[in-house]
């Protein structure tokens, strides 16, 4: 499938003007803000393309669930009872939240990542340096649906398609939100659902998405996200970052000493960048002595 002309001709439209670039490469890369994006229709972001490429992707890179949930749940939410696909095509009355993951692994979807993260790149390489395994997720969401509270590990900006929702983030680093053993257990292949507490809400900010609204979202911030009255689709684009790596490298670590006994400072973010334990636990690792 094609790209439309106003996308394939990025020297002329691209989907991050210059203006926007600017307000990115100022806030990057540990404050989140709203970006403009050009990027408000594209075929392979309608729910017919969406639904077709689920049923591509390997089952490990789909996951969907009922939407009518709190913002914090115990584990994986359950099932809603429907195929990926009929959940996409059904998605203004499946009460349902869907998200595929790693769509680079199809080659139009590479395509389309590789164009946006490119106009970004002299940005974010500016400030941490090289970047490292681009990735895409694209969230499809049934009007009113919730996604819990949770966070990811990647540099993200989440696009907004079409629809609107809110997400709530919280400071990243902090252990009011997010206790240090926390991270340690997501870090060592652990779930990336945490434990709420309404008394976080105070704490939060939100920020509203709508079509032509784009969300920078930093390393391992707590969020969760309430989609608006219509149905939504959003493009996460994302990448690692060396300094990213290190923070994930330090944390494992932690999880070892903290089960050996030891109670362990927690690793620094930006711009530290935890050299000493990320490769303490690399040369551990690759003399097998981690454990895992």
């Amino acid at each position: 499938m094609n790209a439309p002309a106003h996308f394939a001709d990025a020297a002329t439209t691209p989907v991050f003007e210059m203006s926007t670039r600017r307000l990115f490469s100022g806030h990057y890369p540990e404050t989140p803000h709203i970006l403009p994006h050009n990027l408000t229709a594209h075929p392979l972001l309608e729910i017919e393309a969406l639904a077709g490429l689920a049923e591509r992707l390997p089952i490990t890179s789909v996951e969907y669930n009922r939407g009518d949930l709190p913002i914090g749940v115990d584990g994986k939410p359950g099932s809603n009872g429907l195929t990926i696909a009929e959940t996409i095509r059904r998605v203004a009355d499946a009460e349902s939240w869907a998200v595929l993951k790693n769509i680079e692994q199809v080659p139009a979807y590479h395509d389309l990542l590789l164009a946006l993260l490119d106009e970004l790149r002299p940005e974010i390489e500016a400030a941490t340096g090289a970047m490292l395994t681009p990735q895409g997720f694209i969230f499809v969401s049934s009007p009113n649906s919730v996604t819990p509270y949770h966070f990811d590990p990647e540099h993200n900006i989440l696009l907004q398609i079409r629809g609107s929702k809110v997400m709530t983030q919280f400071p990243a680093g902090d252990t009011k939100f997010v206790p240090d053993a926390a991270h340690e257990t997501y870090h060592s292949g652990g779930p990336r659902e945490l434990k709420w507490d309404d008394g976080f809400l105070s704490g939060g900010r939100e920020f509203p998405l709508s079509p032509g609204d784009a969300l920078f979202v930093p390393v391992m911030a707590p969020h969760f996200v309430k989609n608006g009255p219509a149905p939504s689709v959003s493009l996460s684009i994302t990448w690692r970052s060396e300094w990213s790596y290190r923070e994930s490298d330090a944390r494992i670590l932690n999880a070892i000493l903290r089960k050996r006994g030891f109670a362990p400072k927690a690793p620094g973010r930006w711009p530290q960048q935890n050299y000493a334990k990320a490769y303490a636990f690399r040369v551990m690792r690759k003399l097998g002595l981690t454990g895992k």
